[in-house]
């Protein structure tokens, strides 16, 4: 499939990137802003969700039902999420009408009017989200697990903030906080898609044409390593116990993510992976059980998680360090690296047929990198991986005492 990456950068620091993928009739267009909760105050909990809420209830320009309706009237379809480290307003549309969607997402970061009465409606609609995920198990488990690896840092706390401090934001704090890092050059505007690079620079300079903030330079607070809790237990009105292992890992720079990416595919990644096929098929211990890895800008975390019966708790965590064990006392041999390689391999080039995954993609790797990878470089370095790199890295990570061990289960008293 053709394609063509370009990347200009605006004499006001916003960086403009484009993939061109002439064969498709449709465009994804996203705005990001290097900032997610990590880089949050305690009292500023929550902040970055927020804000992602509040941009949609209205800008300087348009109203609220015309913000829903500037996408979807043409077929399209507009949304954002919060992540620790960033934040992305995204639209997707036909090719036809991507002056509309990047006019749109502009529109959203750079003139949000954050109406004081729409601000104290959002609050309940929030504090509502917290109380979905709060009980849900699974995800109530990895709230724990980031508390637990990251104590007394904004990378322990949930994206979404905690009650406290949501209720306590006003419209003065959202301006402060929106004046300090949505700025120019800690935003990214990534479009994938049939579009022309030159035109859609011309689209981001004329959004950006009348924006007063400056570039500011923010200091984020590093995570010093620190020794997990080994053992955590929460007790809860549920049916099934949730038990995850976890430990840090390797940050997005470190040359070894790659062969940590390769053994997450092999150690838990779909129905032949180990854990699937060593502790659901052979013990029948659980319906969901896989193995995970975050990647962030100076640190890292893998784990594995699995949902089971309260009375195999303990048995099934021995199973799963079992597994941990054999990577880490015997190399895998090719063709089994083979496989993994090729099921990572396959995963990346289905997503590339969707341009919201190539628009994602190239924005994440300009916020961490500064630099674009193609395909061939990045199955190149899939290809360089090494049974050796395997057992190594699993060497580095999977020592029990690395681990710490939560478990959410059910509350016998009830």
């Amino acid at each position: 499939m053709p394609q063509l990456f370009e990347k200009t950068t605006l004499d006001n620091g916003v960086r403009v990137l484009s993939e061109r993928i002439p064969s498709v009739r449709s465009i994804s267009v996203g705005a990001w802003v290097h900032a997610g909760s990590r880089d949050e105050q305690p009292s500023e909990a929550g902040m970055c969700h927020f804000i992602e809420h509040m941009v949609f209830k209205g800008t300087t320009r348009r109203r609220m039902h015309h913000i829903a309706q500037r996408m979807e009237n043409v077929g399209g379809y507009l949304n954002a999420f919060t992540s620790k480290e960033y934040t992305c307003f995204y639209a997707r549309a036909l090719d036809e009408h991507v002056a509309r969607a990047v006019d749109t997402v502009c529109d959203l970061v750079l003139n949000p009017s954050l109406p004081e009465k729409e601000i104290e409606r959002e609050k309940d609609v929030v504090i509502e989200e917290m109380k979905m995920y709060d009980d849900t198990p699974e995800d109530r488990v990895f709230d724990i697990v980031e508390e637990t690896l990251y104590p007394d840092h904004p990378m322990g706390r949930p994206v979404i903030g905690v009650e406290d401090s949501v209720r306590g934001f006003t419209q003065a704090d959202m301006q402060e906080f929106m004046d300090r890092y949505y700025v120019p050059n800690r935003m990214v505007i990534a479009l994938a898609g049939n579009v022309d690079h030159a035109k859609a620079v011309r689209m981001v300079e004329k959004a950006f044409r009348d924006s007063t903030r400056a570039p500011n330079e923010v200091v984020r607070h590093t995570v010093e390593p620190e020794r997990a809790k080994p053992m955590v237990v929460e007790e809860r009105p549920i049916q099934q116990a949730h038990l995850v292992l976890a430990s840090t890992a390797y940050d997005v720079h470190d040359p070894r993510r790659v062969s940590l990416s390769v053994l997450n595919t092999l150690l838990g990644g779909g129905m032949s992976s180990r854990l699937n096929q060593n502790i659901r098929e052979r013990y029948g211990y659980c319906y969901n059980i896989y193995s995970f890895v975050n990647m962030h800008s100076d640190t890292g975390d893998f784990g594995v998680y699995m949902g089971t019966d309260a009375s195999r708790v303990e048995h099934a965590e021995k199973l799963i360090f079992r597994e941990l064990d054999k990577l880490r006392q015997k190399p895998v041999t090719g063709r089994t690296l083979d496989r993994a390689r090729s099921q990572v391999k396959g995963s990346i080039m289905l997503g590339l047929e969707s341009m919201g995954s190539r628009m994602m993609r190239i924005g994440r790797q300009e916020l961490y990198y500064g630099s674009y990878f193609s395909l061939d470089e990045i199955l190149d370095m899939l290809d360089a991986v090494t049974p050796g790199d395997l057992q190594q890295t699993a060497q580095d990570l999977f020592a029990r005492e690395r681990f710490s061990v939560v478990r959410l289960i059910p509350n016998t008293k009830s």
